[in-house]
């Protein structure tokens, strides 16, 4: 049986983003300063989530700023 998904976890500390068509991600800022993801400030203990939605998402980009993101991505 092929694989149909690949899980893809990472703690990060520079910009970045998740490329089109990811099924599902969850980020939250583990670090102690304010982080930007898609646009909207994340702070110290937050989390979004993108859950699966029956097709692709379209990109979306962080920037940890003086933080520490862990980003769980569904490829």
């Amino acid at each position: 049986m092929d694989i149909l998904a690949q899980v893809n976890e990472i703690d990060t500390t520079v910009s970045g983003e998740i490329s089109d068509g990811f099924l599902s991600a969850s980020i939250k800022n583990v670090g102690e300063g304010k982080a930007l993801v898609n646009g909207v400030v994340l702070f110290p203990g937050e989390a979004k989530g993108y859950p699966f939605v029956g097709k692709g998402y379209k990109k979306i980009t962080y920037n940890p700023g003086a933080s520490t993101l862990r980003i769980m991505q569904i490829i």
